[in-house]
Order: structure tokens, then sequence, then C-alpha cells
């Protein structure tokens, strides 16, 4: 653990520039003059315990990077974001960025308390070349996605929870309020472990489909300290490749059409077949209704439920599986653009998938693991209101939990080495 103020105060400074930050705009967070910064970082002034917090926080990183015996600047997963030109000076998707960071580090650190190991991480990562076009990109995605479901012992079953499968691979998951434009962002910087964080705003199922394509990103690109979704990148070879492992992960071919067949369709309109023996053969021909192959709405409403997908995602797949024609999709486009998906769901009596609660699953988990840590002592009540606060947890609330928990009323705040 370093000792030294001048020792801090470099490393103040090489984290700002590594963040893309000036003097002016950490003077402004910290409600300093610019002067107040720059003597900071010449190691003339000292910095407070609720200074430095506050400055790991608009950096990206963890306080204890400022205090370990090493120091990399170039550590910071938010430099990464910060360069993407969609959230390049959007001052509210970097917060929610780096919201993102600091909760992915305090469950880390829960879970460290609490003796959670991470250290395995099951995902494996696929060396494939880089895709030059979106062919391939789709290609990679599908042939990808059929080895993984292989290699996870799958089958061609339908995926139930995403999140857990995710977490069953050493990889931690959570949920943030992010801009609608940013469905979800992974993070594979150095002592995070892998995790991945989408967007809690966004509905259930488009929730599911960001969980498996935030994971394309962990098996296939590795390399990387950290990657970020935004929908105005979705013709970005990454973003194509991802979301065909997406799409046929979730709905897996084999699956797909055994489903269909299982509804009377799905199958040829026309088959032939010849019976040979060893004077010549006797042909035979079979033909299906008219129409009778053509796939309605209802069905897509019912294999979209059964693979828990939304219902043009389905409809997106049965095209790409040459199921629909062009025309067949633009026409049950319209109609779900009609409602009429909705309606026949409720006429089905499909049940409903509980979005609300869905969406408080992580927040949940996080409390949980705050109030045990509490209450075995590894945290303080301090921490633990802060902790609750990240993820929208009133305080009045939380009083509460901790009564009715006996969990006491002491709160012993930790604290900085002297001199912080």
């Amino acid at each position: 653990m370093i000792t030294t103020q001048q020792e801090l105060a470099r490393r103040l400074r090489e984290a700002r520039e590594s963040a893309g930050l000036r003097q002016e705009d950490v003077a402004r967070h910290l409600d300093l003059s610019r002067p107040s910064v720059a003597q900071m970082e010449l190691g003339n002034r000292a910095v407070t315990g609720l200074e430095l917090s506050t400055l790991a926080r608009l950096y990206g990183r963890d306080i204890r990077d400022f205090l370990s015996s090493e120091f990399h600047p170039e550590d910071t997963v938010l430099a990464l974001f910060r360069a993407t030109p969609e959230i390049a000076g959007q001052d509210v998707a970097l917060e929610a960025i780096r919201d993102c960071i600091l909760l992915s580090r305090e469950l880390a650190n829960l879970e460290s308390l609490l003796g959670l190991d991470r250290s395995q991480v099951g995902a494996p990562s696929y060396s494939i070349p880089a895709p030059r076009n979106r062919w391939q990109a789709i290609e990679q995605g599908h042939r990808v996605a059929a080895e993984e479901r292989r290699r996870l012992g799958l089958g061609s079953r339908a995926l139930r929870d995403a999140a857990e499968l995710l977490e069953e691979q050493g990889i931690r998951t959570a949920m943030q309020d992010l801009p609608d434009e940013v469905s979800g962002l992974t993070l594979m910087e150095r002592g995070l472990s892998l995790s991945i964080v989408i967007n809690r705003r966004h509905h259930h199922l488009r929730r599911r489909f960001s969980w498996i394509h935030e994971y394309a990103h962990v098996l296939l690109d590795r390399a990387q300290r950290g990657t970020i979704s935004v929908s105005s990148r979705r013709d970005d070879l990454a973003e194509v490749r991802a979301n065909a492992f997406a799409a046929s992960f979730l709905m897996p071919e084999e699956a797909v059409r055994s489903f269909l067949a299982d509804l009377g369709k799905g199958s040829p309109g026309r088959e032939r077949a010849e019976v040979f023996d060893e004077e010549g053969t006797v042909p035979a021909e079979w033909r299906s209704e008219p129409g009778a192959q053509a796939v309605r709405l209802y069905e897509v409403v019912l294999l979209a439920h059964h693979f828990q997908a939304s219902r043009t995602a389905a409809l997106y797949r049965l095209h790409n599986l040459r199921i629909l024609s062009r025309s067949q999709l633009d026409a049950l486009l319209e109609e779900e653009k009609a409602d009429r998906g909705r309606r026949i769901e409720r006429l089905l009596g499909l049940p409903d998938l509980h979005h609300t609660e869905a969406r408080d699953e992580f927040r949940l988990r996080f409390i949980g693991l705050a109030l045990e840590a509490c209450r075995q002592e590894k945290i303080t009540g301090g921490k633990l209101r802060e902790l609750g606060r990240m993820v929208g947890l009133a305080d009045s609330d939380l009083d509460e939990l901790i009564e009715d928990a006996g969990l006491g009323e002491e709160d012993h705040e930790p604290l900085l080495p002297a001199g912080l």
C-alpha cells in the first residue's frame, strides 16, 4: 500500500489522462477550482477520503487501485467507452456507464467478502478471425452458437433462464438503468472477472436477447477490455455476429423446425419419391392442400412464447431459415404492427411473463448479498446504505429491512490510510 502524497498525486494525474478528462472536468465534479485540482495532482494539496472516492468513480476505477503497490493507468474500461463516438460527449450516458462499472465492482467485492469464488470461468474464448463482411459475420455467429450449445449440452431444447446460464459460466450479471440506445455492455477488465450489465429499462424479452448477445462478445471478443452495444452500431460486424449468435442460440434451427412440424407446418408443399426394384421404378407424389404449409400469426405467437422470444424476433428467425418468404414476413409484420399478436396471445391464455418482477431479480440478489455481508460484519451499516442507494432502495425501506433482519444499529465507517 502506498503512503506518499506525491505517489498518489501522480496516480491521480495518470488516471485522469487515461480517462480522457481535463482538470476542468474534474474540478466541476469535485466542486473545486481548476488550480486546486492542479495542486492536488502536483502533490501540494492533500486528498480527502471523500474526494478520492469521487475521483475513483469519475475515472471508472476501484479506489483500491490508487492505494495498491502497483498502478496501471491504462487499465480502465471507461477510457474504451469514452472513445465510442456514440458515447463521447454524452455526460448522461457516461454517468450511466460509470454506474455500471461501479456496480460490477461492488458486486465482485460482496461476493469476495462472502467467499463466493468466481475465479473459474467456464466460458471459452473462440479464436476465429474477425469477419470481413456481414455474410461471414452471420455465418460465424450461427456456427459458434451451435458449437456452444453442444458444449453446454443444451441439445435443441429452449433455454429457460439466460442470466442463470451466464452465472453458471462464471460471468457476473447485473442490470442497470441505461440510456435507451444502449442495450448492454460487457466488462472484461483485469481484476473484475467477466461481467455483463444489461439495460434494466428494456422489456424482459429484449433483456433476454441482450444477455445472449453480450455472451457472444465474451466468447468472441475476449481480447478487448470491454464492449458496449449501442443501437446505432448494429451494422458493425462484431454486432452483426453477436446478433446472429443470439438469434441462433435462443432459437436453434433444429428446434424451430421441430416445433413447426408438431404444428403440421414447415414441410415442403410437394414431395416426390420413387420405389425401385430390379425391373424399374414406381413414382409417387404428395401435395399438401393449398396454403396448408403457410405459417400463420397464431403459430408465430406460440413459437415465440415457447422460445421466450419477441414475436418480431421469431418472425425474422423464420425468414432467415427460409421458412417465410420476404412477402410473407412483411405481411405478418403488418399484422403484428396492428397488435394482432398481442391479442392472440391474450385469447390463447398464454401466461404473463411478469416483466416487472423479472426486472427486479438482480436488485433483490444484490441487496440480499449486501444484507448478508452486513450481518457477517464484513461491511458497515453505512456501506449497506450506500449499496442500497446504488440499486434504488430508499434509506427508509433499508432501515426497515435492517430492523426486520435484526442487523442492529452499529455503523462504523471504514477508514482510509492516514493523510488521505
